[in-house]
């Protein structure tokens, strides 16, 4: 497929006001994750109460996500979009309690941590409508021939806000404090929402009774059961990051091994995203040509082996630069999973589809959290990295050698 270059897809007014809003919700968001991390850690000093962070929120998450597909795909969007916005806005300003009143309420350290986690259990509900919704929202914005750009800047977007959220959440910790970033959090949480308010209205070619719930489910997951491309590069996405998710350790490794404060946390966290952030912009002005598929496996085996030395690693910057190489590979194997699910995928189906591509996206990145905890918790920080590393590399090789349609895939 031909397309035009990103600067003509830019000049699309209301691309433009989408992607705005998510570099807002998503720099949100990754202050948020930065923020949790820290706060939680050092209330509880336990490497397994990180874990529990993103198992609160993927199991609602989990659990809402294909009936958050139907009803993405037989309702207005746009409405959708601030509904989920605004619940954010109000559930993470239930955070500013414990953060701002705690002299006045004298809450221990487990009865915030609680709280935490039940505000993100809540938050897991949002979650399984609003991830799939603005990608969902993309093909109806911007002409066909536009699309595979759109889908590059919209990742190269999540990246930069990612990066600047990361570093940020651990600037605003170190110099400001925990109640003054989680205000800063549900001001740009609500800045989003004044660029998705300029969005057009997106309703639905289907008819909310014309279509059975378990009906629309079960053609959403029998597409993708049926499509091996897509099948292949959501098992990637999953188990790769699912046991590569050396991210979640980061506050135990800036703290107990590379001894680096908040700040240097925060330039940790956003290490893995400044590499992605890098490639995707490269990949926007040069796109990859041909043999996506086998640059797809090499790149999520590469990214396996960056973890590996990350979690072998006594030095800060080294560590840094491990896991900014990984974030190069993961922006690669992104951008073509990205590129592979919407090109595939029709538009009357596109949000069930999203919403599964939603689940196997949680189950790696909060599950991956829960399970790196865990494995942290029984085999310490170092090994439970470098065992996930490995087995990453094992799934880049098992995908490689049963799915052939994946490796010869071309688009």
């Amino acid at each position: 497929m031909i397309s035009l270059s990103p600067l003509q897809t830019l000049k699309n007014v209301e691309f433009r006001n989408l992607l705005t809003g998510r570099f807002f919700i998503v720099l949100a968001f990754r202050m948020l994750a930065t923020l949790l991390g820290w706060w939680v850690y050092h209330l509880t000093k336990d490497p397994f109460s990180i874990g529990l962070i993103g198992l609160s929120e993927v199991i609602p998450a989990v659990s809402c996500a294909l009936y958050a597909g139907h009803v993405i795909d037989t309702n207005e969007k746009k409405k959708l979009l601030l509904i989920c916005t605004y619940a954010y806005v109000f559930l993470i300003a239930l955070l500013l309690i414990p953060a701002f009143f705690n002299d006045q309420l004298h809450l221990t350290g487990h009865e915030i941590t609680y709280f935490i986690y039940a505000v993100i259990f809540v938050t897991g509900i949002a979650r399984a409508f609003i991830g799939p919704i603005v990608p969902s929202m993309i093909p109806k914005i911007v002409k066909q021939i536009n699309l595979p750009n759109a889908i590059t800047l919209n990742q190269a977007t999540f990246l930069i806000s990612s990066v600047c959220g990361h570093a940020a959440g651990g600037f605003l910790i170190e110099f400001y404090g925990i109640k003054w970033t989680v205000l800063t959090v549900v001001i740009l949480i609500s800045i989003s929402s004044i660029f998705f308010w300029q969005l057009n209205k997106q309703f639905s070619e289907q008819s909310k009774g014309s279509v059975k719930v378990m009906e629309s489910i079960r053609e959403g997951v029998s597409y993708i059961y049926k499509t091996k491309e897509i099948l292949g590069a959501l098992y990637l996405d999953m188990f790769a990051v699912l046991f590569g998710g050396a991210v979640a350790m980061i506050p135990v490794f800036a703290t107990d091994i590379l001894k680096s404060g908040a700040d240097g946390l925060g330039l940790l966290n956003a290490a893995s995203d400044i590499g992605s952030m890098i490639i995707i912009t490269t990949l926007a002005m040069v796109p990859l040509k041909k043999n996506q598929g086998k640059i797809l496996l090499v790149a999520v085996a590469g990214f396996g082996l960056c973890i590996i030395g990350f979690g072998l690693s006594n030095y800060y910057w080294l560590s840094f630069m491990f896991l900014v190489m990984s974030g190069v590979l993961d922006g690669i194997s992104v951008v073509i999973r990205g590129t592979i699910v919407q090109l595939k995928t029709p538009d009357h189906i596109r949000g069930r589809v999203l919403s599964v591509n939603s689940i196997f996206i949680m189950s790696s990145n909060e599950m991956g959290q829960f399970e790196s905890g865990l494995a942290a918790k029984l085999l310490g920080a170092v090994k439970s990295v470098v065992i996930g590393g490995s087995l990453t590399v094992f799934i880049a090789v098992l995908v490689g050698t049963t799915n052939p349609r994946l490796r010869k895939m071309q688009y």
